[in-house]
């Protein structure tokens, strides 16, 4: 169902609000120029966030079209899609649909979001399929009936969906340890689905005819000297080493057999050729830091392994989607929406804030780059000279440059020069 003019133009004016940064103790929403006051812009949203007309595909839809443009504009051979969880923490007693996620005071709602990523440098794009998990259902983007699944269960199928929008080249899905699965990276192979996924240092693979652990098998390795690379904030090198190995032992899902009560008994599967990328970080005197273990479909003939490092190394754009949605932004986790529903459709709208902002940061003209300049000073936020432009400046700038805008549209000259002059008795 198509939304009317009335509720895109509500919706479009929630977006904006939604490029204010929040504080923990001012969760709610702002009020704009042309709103009389914040009350009625929290009445407007609850409303729009209760409207049974208005599905999560609809509010979706500008988040997949954005990302299926900026796949076409900021990315040259592939796009990279981030996949994760991440729990979001509520202790609201308002909230009658949270539930216990690792333990029994960690309650909340659990989110599964994709992030697109351009394969230039890393920029997010755009959020095209995102999960929200309640005690009593699942809120989905992309599915109209989800049913509750293992996360890796979950995933393949936003994968397999992600893999049929129509994006105009093909897409990596990047996932991190969890996904170190020998049964879903089989069923990935075979659907066609490219992917790097971090691997166990006790993972089990199959090198030179023998079954090795991924440590064992680094150890054989030559490492070569890729890039320097910024690790927790300290400059340090990384050193690349890449192997043809293939995945030969059985799948061992962590599931329980309806008949036995008893945990699923291991599945051989086909032998699968993947590619072993091993990623080393050193500090300046040479002192190991990290080591990765990443497992690719992709062959080394399509992308270097130095490539594949560089891109699992953008993973943490990710993470930072998440900041943004909770402490240096959104604050989501202080929201008070009374039900997931109505969580998940503002987090659907709060998305394409983040969307714009983005949009705004990864364009290159010199209109542009002034523009996202002149954001952070508007912002009025200390930067530092090493970071001179973040995406929580330029969402605090752009909510004061919308309101500016309207500002002008709502008073007259005459208006405006008469608080001027107000002001001016003050100073």
């Amino acid at each position: 169902m198509e939304l009317d003019t009335r509720l895109i133009k509500r919706y479009q004016q929630l977006v904006h609000n939604h490029t204010h940064p929040n504080s923990k103790v001012q969760a709610g929403m702002k009020a704009s120029i042309n709103t009389q006051s914040s009350l009625a812009q929290t009445q407007a949203l609850w409303r729009f966030v209760h409207n049974d007309t208005i599905s999560y595909q609809e509010l979706s839809k500008p988040l997949l079209e954005n990302s299926l443009q900026g796949c076409r504009e900021e990315c040259k051979r592939y796009g990279l899609v981030m996949h994760d969880w991440s729990r979001i923490a509520l202790t609201h007693s308002n909230k009658t649909d949270t539930y216990a996620m690792s333990h029994k005071t960690d309650v909340g709602y659990e989110l599964q979001s994709s992030i697109l990523v351009s394969d230039i440098n890393g920029s997010p794009i755009a959020t095209p399929a995102q999960n929200l998990i309640t005690a009593n259902s699942v809120h989905s983007s992309y599915q109209k009936t989800p049913t509750k699944q293992t996360h890796l269960n979950e995933l393949t199928d936003r994968i397999e969906y992600l893999d049929q929008q129509g994006f105009d080249k093909p897409l990596v899905h990047i996932i991190d340890r969890e996904a170190d699965s020998a049964f879903h990276m089989r069923q990935w192979e075979e659907g066609n689905h490219h992917f790097i996924i971090r691997s166990k240092a006790g993972s089990y693979l199959s090198y030179k005819g023998k079954s090795q652990r991924s440590s064992q098998i680094a150890e054989q390795l030559d490492f070569k000297y890729e890039r320097q690379v910024s690790y927790k904030g300290r400059l340090a090198h990384q050193y690349i080493a890449s192997a043809n190995v293939v995945l030969t032992r059985p799948a061992k899902p962590k599931a329980i057999d309806p008949n036995t009560g008893k945990r699923v008994t291991p599945i051989k599967g086909e032998p699968t050729s993947l590619v072993l990328v091993v990623s080393r970080i050193y500090d300046k005197k040479d002192k190991l830091l990290a080591t990765w273990y990443l497992l690719t479909n992709l062959q080394g003939d399509e992308v270097p392994a130095g490539e594949v490092s560089q891109w699992y190394y953008w993973r943490w754009q990710i993470e930072s989607y998440f900041k943004l949605l909770k402490s240096a932004g959104q604050h989501l986790e202080q929201w008070l929406q009374q039900s997931g529903d109505a969580f998940f459709k503002r987090l659907l709208i709060a998305s394409q804030a983040c969307t714009l902002v983005w949009r705004l940061m990864q364009a290159s003209d010199k209109q542009s780059r002034e523009f996202v300049l002149f954001l952070v000073r508007l912002s009025g936020r200390q930067m530092k000279r090493s970071k001179p432009i973040t995406a929580p400046a330029v969402m605090a700038g752009l909510f004061q440059w919308l309101n500016f805008n309207e500002l002008v549209n709502h008073y007259s000259p005459d208006e405006l020069e008469y608080f001027a002059e107000a002001a001016r008795k003050l100073v």
